[in-house]
């Protein structure tokens, strides 16, 4: 098993060989070290390998403003406008942070030296945003059919009682206290489908309604178990990626696409201990629906900071990650070597076959409880096609940063208690 310098992306270049679809995780959402290798990696893609596209683990409609502005089609004046979709909803440092805010510059300049046809996009693949993906379709609707934007309106007005609960609808619907809206929801997506216009605002309108239709759903399937919302989710955020390739495809054949999530959403989950548990995620269906074209690119870290909170909603912190529990594959990964490195698993990792633990540190990171709440067993050679390890990174650095993040670095002792 050759280990490869993470300085030196050129062997990792040639395994991705003519792949169309690359998937690049994180095993945290607060990870510095995670976001640049990403963004360097993807900058190769782009420029020597004629990716077209960006899909990240993002709301439509967010992504869109950034896609928007990166191919010059906005008045936003630079990339912290931008991305100032992103505010509206926690956690905000997963995409304010300062490595996209670098990554998304970059973009625009290297747009501003192609052709339009030829200009790389920045899209969202993930299913948060209903109401705001509501605004989107109306807005979009207001330009070219007045007429439809009213029929939008009177059926997404089932939502309207809730505010922009979408939790609370979902609360209220799968337990009969409220009429489902699934059907008004589906009928809008069908209208937009018929449209025969052409042309990247309809194509962005669609992708909103098609993501109210499945965030309806999938707000009523929280209360149904976290497999079924999982699997709801993931499999919009895959159907996304297939619907850009067709559409990318009208211009490039093939469309060629790099997708940035979270490694529970990109290591193939028929080999992880949630994958037995009935979950399934977008690295598996990319495999499944684009073979040995797809690769999947994991990310791991053994200590070091990272930007998390500790309950949903919370303020963002820098918090100390604990050294890889022993077992884990954090810990076999930090005894090959000290130095950033990368591994090819394809056909030459046996000793690294599992199962064994595996880390993931989400936009919540609970130390105290960290084999509960944090460790899974998985399969990396099966799970992914290459794992990118740097064993101490650092805290991601949010564009705001509040007084819990900026405070003194917690101490190496810190939680004292298990």
């Amino acid at each position: 098993m050759k280990i490869h310098p993470a300085t030196n992306y050129d062997a990792l270049l040639r395994m991705i060989g003519d792949a169309t679809i690359v998937c690049i995780g994180e095993a945290s959402h607060g990870t510095h070290e995670f976001y640049r290798e990403r963004a360097t990696i993807t900058q190769r893609l782009l420029a020597e390998k004629g990716f077209q596209a960006v899909a990240v683990e993002a709301d439509w409609p967010d992504a869109d403003r950034v896609n928007r502005w990166v191919r010059g089609r906005s008045d936003d004046t630079d990339a912290t406008d931008a991305l100032a979709g992103f505010r509206s909803r926690f956690p905000t440092w997963m995409w304010r942070n300062a490595d996209v805010l670098d990554f998304v510059g970059w973009l625009r300049d290297f747009n501003e030296e192609r052709s339009e046809e030829q200009r790389a996009g920045f899209y969202g693949i993930d299913l948060y945003s209903l109401f705001s993906s509501i605004e989107a379709v109306i807005e979009y609707l207001e330009q070219v059919d007045p007429d439809a934007a009213r029929r939008a309106r009177e059926r997404y007005s089932c939502f309207d009682h809730f505010g922009e609960e979408a939790q609370s609808y979902g609360y209220a619907a799968a337990f009969g206290a409220a009429e489902s809206c699934q059907e008004e929801v589906v009928k809008q997506l069908t209208e937009l489908a018929r449209r025969r216009t052409d042309g990247e605002e309809l194509f962005s309108a669609e992708q909103n309604a098609r993501l109210v239709a499945n965030a309806e759903e999938y707000y009523r399937s929280m209360f149904s178990g976290r497999v079924s919302s999982w699997n709801l989710r993931d499999r919009h955020m895959a159907d996304t990626v297939d619907a850009l390739v067709t559409h990318l495809g009208r211009k490039h054949d093939p469309a060629k696409l790099v997708i940035w999530a979270h490694n529970s959403h990109l290591g193939d989950a028929r080999f992880t201990e949630m994958g037995e548990q009935g979950e399934l995620n977008v690295g598996q269906l990319m495999r499944e629906r684009y073979g040995e074209k797809a690769v999947l690119i994991g990310f791991s870290t053994y200590s070091g900071t990272v930007t998390a909170a500790d309950d949903w909603d919370s303020p963002a912190q820098r918090k100390r990650v604990r050294p890889g529990l022993p077992g884990s594959y954090e810990e076999k990964l930090h005894e090959l070597a000290s130095e950033p490195y990368y591994l090819l698993l394809r056909n030459d990792a046996q000793e690294l076959m599992g199962p064994r633990l595996q880390r993931a540190i989400g936009v919540i990171y609970r130390p105290e409880t960290e084999r509960l709440s944090h460790y899974f067993h998985a399969h990396l050679p099966r799970q992914f096609d290459a794992i990118i390890h740097f064993d101490h990174t650092r805290a991601v650095e949010p564009l705001e940063r509040e007084a819990t993040w900026t405070s003194e670095e917690p101490p190496e002792t810190y939680p004292s208690g298990i």
